[in-house]
Parts: C-alpha cells; structure tokens; sequence
C-alpha cells in the first residue's frame, strides 16, 4: 500500500475469473484479494453474525495494513430500528473485535422506511459509543437525516458519500469529518453497472483532495452482482497508487 490514509476495495472478496491476472495466483480468496487491494467491507456480517474465530482467522489472512469495513447486523439497523439494542451491540462487536487492529470501521446503513428521530438517534450513539470508539460510517436512506448532522459531528459519526444517491445530503462524504467514506452501488443498474473511466477519474480527483487534507479514507465499490466492482476498484486503485502488480506465483 502507497498510502496510508486510503482504504480501497469491494463489498466482499470474490474474485471474477477475468480479473484473476490482477491478483497473486495462490492462497485463500481473501489472501489473493489482499495482494492487490487494501481493504474490504464485510457485507454478511449484516445477514448472519461470524464466529470471533473467523474474524480472527481472516484478520490472518492479511497484511498489516489492510483494513476491513464491517457491515452492522439489521437485526440492530432494520429489526429493531436502532432501540433497545445494547445486548446486540455487545454481541457484535465481541464478534468483530476477533479482527484486532485490522478492524477499520463499522458501517451502519439503515432501511429506507427509518426516519430521523433525534431521541432514538441520540440514545442509539450514545449506546454504540459506549462500547466502541473506533471509527462509524453511517449510511441514512430517509430524506428527514439531512437534520442529523450536527448529532453525526458530536458522536464522531462519518456519513457516507453514496452513488446513486438516495437522500440530499449523501453526494459528498458529510457528518463527522475526520472520516471519508465513499460507497458505490453501480449505476445506471444497481448493484450490476460498472462505473466508466471518465466517470472514476473524476471520483479519483474527488479522493485525491480528500488525502490532500489528510483524512483517512475510503472508497468501497458495492457493485458486486456481476463482479464490476473488483475491475473498478482495480482501475481506480491505479489512478491513486492503491496496489501495484500482484506477485503472482
């Protein structure tokens, strides 16, 4: 890794067998993503919760400075709708924490149908903060969040920069900024469009003055239905000096 400060990957490691080239050629899947990019975001811990030993496990399967992003269980974001969740949070983050230092970040991305209400807000921070310090994306999917910015700077909560945009505030990374957080569906399909070479370079430019301010970052593609988002993740990893030729062998 050229850069310390940019994390950059996928919604998961699966590797499209076009894009082999681009990685080592042995190893376990994570291990052979690991040659080339640098982080990645744990989307099935939002489905399913992992045994601390898997964390552990592939926290091992990394080098020093790559980073997972983990995705929060909807029991916590979509079930019960961020209340009442404290023994849940404790269970989760007893899981994730089995990733030691390689645990970058927690992503909270919640339904559609959830509205901001700052007393559930509040009191769901001030519970997650309680158990965790560590760095918090958020990615809200109600138009009424665009009020929770001052909420997100007091309890160090990053939101993230989303395409395609769901709300108004979510073009540009927003709320706490000492974390910058891209997620990136595909468009104009959701979840199966890759993104254009022009359409990148400009979101590299965007990166770019971001690091230049010395903000930790990242830039996840979630475009994963039909492995887009390993090849744009890879093109765009060239233009910010993310990877390099994989060792294969």
């Amino acid at each position: 890794m050229n850069r310390t400060a940019l994390y950059l990957g996928c919604a998961g490691w699966k590797l499209g067998r076009e894009y082999w080239p681009e990685f080592a050629s042995v190893g376990t899947h994570l291990a052979r993503y690991a040659s080339r990019l640098n982080a990645v975001e744990i989307n099935s811990a939002f489905y399913r919760p992992h045994r601390p030993a898997t964390y552990a496990r592939w926290a091992a399967s990394v080098g020093e400075a790559f980073r997972f992003s983990v995705k929060m269980p909807k029991a916590i974001t979509h079930e019960q709708r961020l209340q009442d969740v404290s023994m849940l949070l404790e269970g989760f983050l007893c899981q994730c924490s089995a990733l030691g230092d390689r645990l970058g970040c927690l992503l909270v991305q919640l339904p559609p149908s959830l509205a901001f209400d700052a007393g559930v807000a509040q009191a769901f921070f001030q519970t997650l903060r309680a158990q965790y310090s560590g760095d918090v994306v958020v990615e809200p999917r109600h138009e009424s969040w665009v009020e929770a910015h001052d909420l997100l700077v007091a309890h160090r909560i990053a939101q993230a920069a989303v395409d395609p945009s769901r709300i108004s505030s979510d073009s540009l990374p927003g709320g706490w900024q000492g974390l910058r957080y891209w997620r990136l569906h595909g468009a104009p399909r959701i979840y199966y469009s890759a993104y254009g070479d022009e359409w990148l370079e400009r979101l590299a430019r965007e990166i770019e003055a971001t690091l230049a301010d010395g903000v930790p970052t990242w830039c996840i593609f979630d475009n994963t239905a039909r492995d887009a988002a390993v090849g744009n993740a890879v093109f765009t990893g060239r233009l910010l000096g993310v990877g390099g030729s994989a060792a294969n062998g």
